[in-house]
């Protein structure tokens, strides 16, 4: 269970829910992990979602700006492809199925990765970025853009 709390240049705030993270066990997936998320008080729409490298939601500091959560690092690419490709190509493998936020600013449905297992989750970080995701190089890391929820992966 990872809780998430917002998070901007100045530090981290209130929460905003919780994502059960638990093996995909079903028959649409034959491999991977689910992330269940119970959250409140999102922004509506898509938003790019991903486990980042380090246990940390810390704000930091890039180009002279603080940024938030920057400290979670970038997105968890054990095997260094440097590519953003989507859960289930062949890139890092932190790239999350975009998060769907209701209208009410609640997310609810569950999202799988195929690629990853629960103990290489631990120690990491679970960030939801401000925009949606296109999975590719350009714009970087598929255009997410601001991090606005970060969770630790304990």
């Amino acid at each position: 269970e990872v809780v998430m709390f917002q998070v901007s240049p100045a530090g981290n705030g209130p929460t905003v829910g919780k994502v059960v993270i638990h093996y995909a066990d079903d028959d649409d997936v034959a491999q991977g992990v689910r992330f269940q998320p119970a959250l409140h008080d999102l922004p509506p729409g898509a938003h790019g979602f991903h486990v980042h490298e380090n246990p940390s939601c810390e704000p930091g500091e890039k180009d002279g700006q603080k940024v938030a959560a920057l400290a979670a690092g970038s997105h968890y690419d054990p095997e260094k492809t440097g590519h953003h490709e989507g859960p289930k190509g062949h890139g890092h493998l932190g790239d999350l199925p975009a998060l769907t936020v209701d209208d009410y600013g609640n997310a609810v449905t569950p999202v799988e990765a195929p690629r990853l297992s629960l103990p290489e989750l631990k120690g990491h970080s679970l960030v939801i970025h401000a925009g949606s995701d296109n999975y590719s190089d350009h714009p970087p890391l598929g255009g997410g853009g601001a991090r606005i929820a970060c969770g630790i992966i304990q």
